[in-house]
């Protein structure tokens, strides 16, 4: 398939710039896949719209504050690092603005997140492909132990912020479960979850149970090829524990379904059960790149939020709202101008979609 089929027009205005005030405020629009119709509803209605004995899969990854800004020591230059992925103590490959004048031995001094100089230091110490940087921390310690001072939140570059850190990313863009740390962008069709709205699901019946991706930069990158077959997915690492295998092992046993939380959950259980032919529990990394006419082996049914053009991620929804087939490519675009037509937000801060 050509990677222009996944596009569609957005209106700057529905691009999600802040959160709602209220996270689970979100409108949800409720697709069907074998009425290839849907319904516009609120968030706080799911616990009504799924099935009561549905189980929810989420991805408890906690996102990190990885964006730093530096001053280089050589020309008094401001420069942007995004941590992408440690290579060894202190050493970490990063994705750094701008990239052309960072040569092998700039030397950096580090601000905090209220852009006020500090007395940490670092320095390029390798040149990489595609911006990336390999760049050592000359702090105190680890280095993840000083970003909550140092970092910011690694907001998407479509959300616009000034370089200090603003309260309610680090409130809003995590999930309320999140425990292990370790993405640099966040499983967003979690942020929709309150610990109300995850009590009233259980109420229901409706439990829920973790798996961990941490998200990595990739989420970020374009399909820069034609064809979608020519395009290559970043390594994320990912966990399944024992007690969710179980869960969703004794679900599928059952005839329940299993609803997977976000496109990270979803490729999580995937890439396991395509690893094995079966659920099983383990730890691993994720290259997979699922587009039509996809099959999926473990997932049922997906919450997800608003994807950009030609992404991965709408590439994944749009296999996933008919699997098997290319039809569901049609079926997204005509879904999604259903939704810019209600003035829904899209994107990371942005309204939500069940698939089922």
């Amino acid at each position: 398939m050509k990677t222009s089929e996944f596009s569609y027009h957005l209106p700057e205005d529905r691009i999600a710039q802040t959160p709602l005030e209220k996270r689970d405020a979100s409108r949800l629009l409720v697709l069907n896949r074998e009425s290839r119709s849907w319904d516009h509803r609120a968030f706080l209605e799911l616990p009504g719209i799924l099935r009561p004995d549905d189980l929810l899969v989420v991805n408890n990854s906690r996102v990190i504050p990885a964006r730093l800004f530096a001053l280089k020591q050589e020309t008094g230059g401001e420069v942007e690092l995004l941590l992408h992925k440690e290579r060894e103590a202190n050493a970490w490959v990063c994705m750094t603005r701008p990239a052309k004048r960072l040569r092998q031995g700039t030397h950096l001094r580090l601000y905090d997140n209220q852009m006020k100089l500090t007395e940490h230091h670092a320095e390029i110490v390798e040149c990489l492909d595609e911006g990336q940087r390999l760049v050592r921390f000359d702090v105190p310690g680890d280095i993840r132990t000083l970003l909550d001072h140092l970092g910011r939140m690694p907001l998407p570059p479509y959300i616009e912020r000034e370089k200090k850190a603003r309260p309610e990313d680090w409130q809003r863009y995590q999930t309320v479960y999140s425990n292990p740390a370790g993405s640099v962008a966040a499983p967003t069709a979690g942020l929709h979850f309150t610990p109300e709205l995850l009590s009233s699901l259980e109420a229901k019946g409706i439990h829920s149970a973790p798996v961990t991706l941490h998200v990595g930069l990739g989420t970020f990158q374009p399909v820069k090829a034609d064809d979608v077959q020519e395009h290559q997915m970043h390594e994320e690492t990912y966990e399944i524990v024992p007690e969710t295998a179980d869960a969703i092992l004794k679900a599928k046993s059952e005839g329940r379904r299993v609803v997977a939380v976000g496109t990270t959950s979803l490729r999580t259980l995937e890439t396991q059960f395509r690893k094995y032919g079966r659920l099983q529990p383990g730890r691993g990394s994720s290259r997979l790149f699922v587009y039509p006419p996809a099959e999926f082996g473990v997932v049922d049914a997906l919450i997800t939020n608003f994807h950009l053009p030609e992404s991965t991620l709408l590439m994944l929804v749009a296999a996933f709202a008919s699997p098997g087939l290319k039809e569901g490519v049609q079926l997204i675009k005509d879904a999604y101008q259903s939704a810019i037509d209600q003035d829904y937000r899209f994107f990371s801060y942005g309204d939500a979609m069940l698939i089922q």
